[in-house]
C-alpha cells in the first residue's frame, strides 16, 4: 500500500493557509470588546454561574450571533474561519460565553442545511439579531456519545408529531427560546442500522408538556448552565420537522462535523490566554534572586507550550478553511483539531499553573478556571476518543476511494 507524501491530501497547496486583512481587522475588534468588556467581568461570571444579560445584548449589537448565518437570513455571512476567530478570542477572556455562541450554531446549523426555507426565515434573523437563542437536545441520560440510543420517541399523529422522553446534559436549555429535539420516529431496521429512524424537531420553549428539569452543577465553563429537559406528549406540527423523517443521525453527525470547530477554537483561546499569562509572570516573579524566565527549565516549558499552541492554532484554522472551501477533508481535520487542541490545552493549564506555584491554583488570579473549563471542552460535541474513531473511519474512506485498500478490509475496521 502506497501512502501519498501529503496524505490525506492530494497536494501541498491543500495546507495552505490565506487569512484576509479583513479577518485580522475582525479578530482586533473582537479582542477589544473582550477586554473592555468581558474581562472585567470574567471571574464575576465563574463565582456567580451566571452571564449577565446585558452582556449578551451588547455581544448582540456587535453582530457576534450572526457570524456564521447567511446574509439571506440577517447573519453576517458563512464563514467558519471568523467563527473561529470570534469564539477563540472571546474564550480567551470567558469560555463560558461561547458556550452561548455553540449552542446557538448548533440549533442554526442543521435549519440552514437541511431546514425548509419558512424555517430559516422564521428562526435564524432572531437568532442572528441575538433576540432569541437555540439549544440542541441530542443527549440522554441513557445515552452521551450513542447517538443511535436514544430513547426520547415521536409519534405521528395527523398532520402533528407526539413528542416523549427526557434529555440530559443540555447547555443553555434555560436560555434557549428553540430547542432542536432529536426523537426516534420509526425503529431501526436491523442491531447494524440502529442510526436510522431518528428525526429531528423544533420545539419552541412554551410549547406544552416541555419542561426543564434539573439543573447540573459543574466543574467549569460556569455561566453556562447545563439541564435535563423533559418532554410529555409535546406536540408539534409536521411543520417544525427539520429535514427528511428517519434522516436525523446524518443531520446530527453533519452538524457535529462543523460545529467542533468550534469547540476547538474555545481550546485555542484557552491555550492562547494561558501562554500569554505564563509569558508575563516569569518575567515578573523572583526566586533566588533572578526572574523565573533566567531558569533553563522554564524556558523549556514556555517553548514547548508554544509549539504545542502553534500546532493547535494550524489545525483548528486549517480546518476552518476546508470547510469555507466545501473540501470534505474538512471533518477529518475538524477531528483532529478538537482533541489534539483541548488535550494541548490541558496540558498547558497545568503547566501554566505549576509556573506560576500557589498563585496559580488561587481562584482570584483566573487561572485555575481554565483547567476546570478545558475538561468539559473535551467530554461534549464527541469525547476525544471519538474524534479519534470519526477521523480513522475518514481516513479508511478515502483509502478505500483511491484503491489503496481492500473493500473487505476496510469494512472490516469500520
Amino acid at each position: 500500500m502506497v501512502i501519498y507524501l501529503v496524505f490525506p491530501f492530494e497536494s501541498i497547496e491543500d495546507f495552505n493557509l490565506r487569512l484576509s486583512p479583513e479577518h485580522e481587522i475582525f479578530r482586533k475588534s473582537v479582542r477589544e470588546f473582550a477586554e473592555k468588556k468581558i474581562g472585567p467581568r470574567a471571574l464575576e461570571i465563574d463565582e456567580k454561574d451566571e452571564i449577565p444579560r446585558d452582556l449578551l445584548e451588547e455581544m448582540a449589537q456587535q453582530g457576534y450571533f450572526g457570524i456564521g448565518i447567511p446574509e439571506t437570513y440577517g447573519g453576517q455571512g458563512e464563514d467558519h474561519t471568523s467563527v473561529v476567530i470570534l469564539t477563540e478570542e472571546i474564550s480567551r477572556i470567558s469560555p463560558a460565553l461561547t458556550v452561548v455562541l455553540g449552542t446557538n450554531e448548533l440549533f442554526a446549523v442543521p435549519i440552514i442545511l437541511f431546514g425548509s426555507e419558512e424555517q430559516r426565515k422564521r428562526y435564524l434573523p432572531p437568532i442572528a439579531r441575538g433576540e432569541k437563542f437555540g439549544a440542541f437536545a441530542v443527549t440522554e441520560p441513557c445515552c452521551g456519545s450513542d447517538v443511535a440510543g436514544i430513547q426520547t420517541r415521536a409519534e405521528k399523529k395527523g398532520d402533528k408529531w407526539v413528542i416523549n422522553g427526557r434529555k440530559a446534559f443540555i447547555s443553555n436549555a434555560d436560555l434557549a427560546d428553540y430547542i432542536l429535539v432529536l426523537a426516534r420516529t420509526s425503529p431501526p431496521p436491523d442491531r447494524r442500522s440502529r442510526h436510522m429512524g431518528l428525526t429531528f424537531f423544533i420545539v419552541e420553549k412554551d410549547t406544552p408538556g416541555f419542561k426543564l428539569d434539573q439543573k447540573y452543577e459543574k466543574m467549569g465553563l460556569r455561566g453556562s448552565h447545563i439541564y435535563e429537559l423533559s418532554l410529555e406528549n409535546v406536540i408539534v406540527p409536521d411543520e417544525n420537522r427539520v429535514g427528511a423523517e428517519d434522516l436525523g443521525f446524518l443531520i446530527a453527525m453533519e452538524t457535529f462535523d462543523r460545529t467542533r470547530i468550534g469547540v476547538a477554537a474555545q481550546a485555542l483561546g484557552i491555550a492562547q490566554r494561558l501562554f500569554e499569562e505564563a509569558m508575563s509572570y516569569v518575567h515578573k516573579r523572583q526566586a533566588f534572586g533572578y526572574p523565573l524566565a533566567f531558569f533553563q527549565a522554564v524556558q523549556f516549558s514556555l517553548v514547548e507550550i508554544l509549539a504545542k499552541l502553534m500546532a493547535s492554532r494550524y489545525l483548528t484554522y486549517l480546518a476552518a478553511k476546508l470547510a469555507d472551501e466545501g473540501r470534505r477533508e474538512f471533518t477529518f481535520v475538524a477531528s483532529l483539531a478538537k482533541f489534539f487542541a483541548s488535550e494541548m490545552a490541558e496540558e498547558i493549564a497545568s503547566r501554566v499553573i505549576n509556573l506560576h506555584g500557589g498563585v496559580g491554583v488561587i481562584r482570584e488570579t483566573g487561572i485555575e478556571r481554565f483547567l476546570r473549563d478545558i475538561k468539559i471542552i473535551q467530554i461534549y460535541e464527541g469525547t476525544n476518543d471519538i474524534q479519534r474513531l470519526v477521523a480513522y473511519r475518514q481516513l479508511i474512506r478515502i483509502l478505500r476511494e483511491k484503491n489503496l485498500i481492500p473493500e473487505e478490509v476496510a469494512r472490516l475496521v469500520v
